[in-house]
This record gives C-alpha cells, structure tokens and sequence, in this order.
C-alpha cells in the first residue's frame, strides 16, 4: 500500500526543489491526499484528479470556513498554503491510496464500449451500463479516468487479478439534511443540518445562459435512484424536437446519471452525469448537475419537503 502527501509540508517543499518530474509528482500527490481529505469529509471536490482547479479549491474554502480554521479569503476559493495542509492531515491521517485487484465481476461487466452521442442513439441502447471498466472503477473511487490510468501505468484495468493504485474515498454518509443551497454564483451546492451547519458541500454545474437556474426557494419532491430519462420537446427548450418523445432507459451513462433529486418546479432538479469531469466546467440545461457519487451521497441523506433555496446570480 502507497500513502501519499504523508511527509511533513517542510519535507514536501525540499521535494520540490530535488527537480521538475519529483516537483510534479510531489504536487499531484499532495493535491490527491488533500482532495481525498475533503471528499471523505463531505466537502467535494468532485473528481479527484491531483489537479489544482477551481473545484478543489472552493472544496478547500467550504472545509476551512465549516472549520474555522484561519480567515479564509473572500470569493470562495482557498490556496493549499501551510496552515490548510496541516488542518487536513491534522483531521485525518488515514491513507489515501489503497492497493485494489480488479475481480471477475468488475471485468465482466457488462459495458457499453463506445456510448452513443445523441439522444435519439442512446434511445436505442437497452440499459446505459458503463462504458468500460476504467469508467467503473473510476467511479468507484471518485476518481478522473486519466488519474487512475495515470497511477497504474501499464496495468490492464479490464482483467480480473489486476492489483491497482486507487484513491480511498468517503465511505460514510452524510448526516440528514434539513436544507439544500444551490448557489448560482459560486457553481455549489451547500447541505445543511437542522442546526444550520454545513454538513456537505458539492461542485455543482447549475443551469445555463440559455435555460438559467430559477431563483426562490422550492422543495425535494421526490428522490428517483437509477432513473429513466424522458426527453419530451413538449415540455423542454433543448435537442432536435423533430425526433418527438424518447426514452432514455437507466444506468450511469444515462443524461442525468443514477440519481434524480425532483424539485417543487416543473422540469427542475438535482442529477448525476455521465461525465463527472466536466461538473462545474459546462452548462446544463437548467437542473443542478452532480458527480453521481455526490449525487447518490445527497439523495440518501433528504427526503422529500426538504428545502431548497436557490440563491446568487447566474
């Protein structure tokens, strides 16, 4: 078992100075721990990637306000600096990488292979499994395709015996909910507790231009676990109208992932994706897009008559 970020932040910063590949090693594995951290600690950082983006960072923020740790700098985002580091492996010192042999059930699938790009083509597809066992995996352990292929250069992912690096991520859940936050204008959502703490955080993609987000507040009406999806042009703005109803049967490639958090208003709610990268990078067509871990993580924890309050500007 490897165990990343583990030396001391002064050990770290010599590291970096040993040379630009020990540099870039050093960093990514920091950043692996700290997102690790966070997810474990219900502050999302979406995927973790071992990259330094703006989800990671306003992950950071939500964890070291929630916290109180410092004075956190206005505008959402937190730099990993001394004191952030030393709060998140002060609060958690478990491993962040275990070691993983892929079983016969993870090899066998069944996959996708390649996942049809229009709506009318997936329509076609009798249940919208993965795509491959990278995608599975990856999704397993919160993690980006491209890290997991990255710690396991040259492993063959699809056969059962494989012994991987992997990321070792939340395995509790979140305590009950009593208000969801969707801010429009920091891309997040935000759960609270009955007391008013903030329990979760999430990166969020939250409407669009074209279909923005509505304001207000409005209410869960009904959590869907692996739902269909139903494009219907009487009812949306978006796709080609002339291909009229379609159904898009269950599963994790399906447009709005494995998880459906319908709201008190027609058409709206909180989803999954297909592609966890992109949270937080792309618009949506007017929901609240989540990994579909986060997704699952937050339809466990509400009920419906939870309350949501859209706040911010688009």
């Amino acid at each position: 078992m490897r165990l990343l970020g583990t030396m001391a932040l002064g050990l770290w910063l010599a590291a970096q100075a040993a040379g630009a590949e020990t540099t870039t090693t050093a960093t990514r594995d920091q950043l692996i721990r700290a997102q690790v951290i966070l997810d474990r600690a219900h502050f999302s950082p979406g995927v973790i990637d071992g990259q330094d983006g703006d989800n990671f960072h306003r992950a950071l923020w939500g964890y070291l306000a929630a916290n109180r740790v410092g004075t956190p700098a206005p505008g959402g985002l937190a730099t990993l600096d001394g004191p952030a580091w030393a709060a998140l492996i002060a609060a958690d010192a478990a491993p962040a990488t275990q070691t993983y042999v892929v079983t016969v059930e993870d090899a066998k699938g069944p996959f996708l292979g390649t996942v049809p790009k229009t709506t009318l083509a997936l329509s076609k597809v009798g249940r919208l499994f993965y795509a491959t066992p990278i995608q599975a995996l990856a999704a397993r352990f919160h993690m980006d395709e491209a890290l997991l292929t990255g710690l396991n250069p040259g492993a063959d992912i699809g056969v059962a015996g494989t012994r991987l690096l992997v990321a070792v991520p939340a395995d509790t859940a979140i305590p009950p909910v009593a208000l969801i936050e969707i801010d429009k204008s920091d891309d997040e959502v935000r759960a609270f507790d009955a007391a008013g703490k903030v329990v979760a955080t999430f990166p969020a993609t939250v409407g669009s231009t074209e279909r923005p987000a509505p304001s207000g507040r409005y209410a869960v009406r009904v959590v869907v676990r692996n739902p269909a999806y139903t494009y219907d042009p009487k009812r949306l703005t978006f796709g080609r109208r002339s291909q009229g109803r379609l159904t898009l049967r269950p599963g994790p490639n399906n447009p709005v992932g494995t998880t459906w958090i319908a709201l008190t208003i027609e058409t709206y709610g909180i989803h999954g994706t297909p592609d966890p990268r992109m949270v937080g990078k792309t618009a949506s067509h007017g929901c609240v897009r989540l990994t579909n871990w986060d997704a699952a993580a937050l339809g466990q924890a509400v009920k419906p008559g939870t309350p949501v309050n859209f706040v911010g500007a688009q």
